[in-house]
């Protein structure tokens, strides 16, 4: 990467403004600017979405890919923290309205926002040219999908689920770690799972869940793959309840989806 400039500032700059991350040993300058060059994918701009964004933005992500098939509604604002009343008033679609706020918040992001559904024939072109894939649904039919077009791709992808005031999230690295299905191996018919929208969800809990999201993000984009956490993490904000499940070491060689990797 170029010494003299970083996404268009200078040098001086660009370590002027990330001085506090730079000075943490876990990052570094290379790891800086390792960030500043990689390319993520969040599927879904809600509650944890937005609050996913803003962390990875604000933290010097090179390039943001954002899907979503929605627009902003009134309801949203207690939680969605990139949007305002006006975008609520004017609908808008909720990828164009984060990407608005998130060049606010750093002009050096590229940011492409996509109104677009996930969906099978169409998230494989939504992977090109992208390091890692970030989880900011609010369904798991979708999870499914991202998990074995990221199998196949070897795309590695960061699950993260907030209902109430628990979330849950695990990182999974293709033919390394298992991945979403080996762990929830039968997909839930559709429209069987509880949802925000029927349970409730408490604003602590997506930005815990999308912290540490993010935290596992930044280890892969900066190169520190051996960091990553190796199991499913759960918590419930309101009972206290903070844990880590083990995992088994390797891809369950019985899973269809990482067989198709292999395939």
């Amino acid at each position: 990467m170029n010494e003299m400039a970083v996404n268009g500032s200078s040098d001086a700059q660009f370590l002027q403004r990330y001085s506090r991350q730079t000075a943490f040993p876990g990052i570094g300058r290379d790891g800086q600017r390792r960030l500043a060059a990689a390319r993520a994918l969040l599927i879904g701009s809600g509650a944890l979405g937005t609050a996913i964004a803003e962390m990875l933005v604000r933290a010097g992500l090179g390039f943001l890919r954002i899907v979503d098939r929605d627009r902003v509604e009134l309801s949203n604002l207690p939680r969605q923290s990139l949007f305002d009343e006006r975008d609520a008033a004017d609908a808008m679609p909720k990828a164009a309205a984060a990407a608005k706020r998130l060049r606010q918040i750093n002009s050096s992001a590229e940011i492409e926002p996509l109104c677009a559904d996930v969906q099978p024939d169409s998230i494989t072109g939504l992977l090109e040219g992208i390091d890692l894939v970030l989880d900011g649904t609010d369904n798991i039919e979708a999870r499914y999908v991202i998990n074995r077009a990221c199998a196949r791709a070897g795309v590695p992808w960061i699950y993260g689920g907030v209902i109430q005031a628990a979330g849950m999230s695990m990182t999974v690295l293709p033919g390394d770690t298992p991945c979403f299905r080996c762990v929830f191996p039968e997909q839930p018919p559709p429209g069987s799972s509880v949802t925000c929208a029927t349970a409730g969800v408490i604003v602590p809990a997506v930005h815990v869940t999308a912290a540490v999201e993010v935290s596992e993000a930044l280890k892969l984009l900066t190169g520190q793959r051996q960091l990553v956490r190796r199991g499913l993490f759960c918590f419930d904000m309101w009972r206290g309840i903070w844990e880590t499940e083990a995992l088994l070491d390797e891809p369950d060689p019985n899973c269809p989806d990482c067989s198709a990797r292999n395939g």
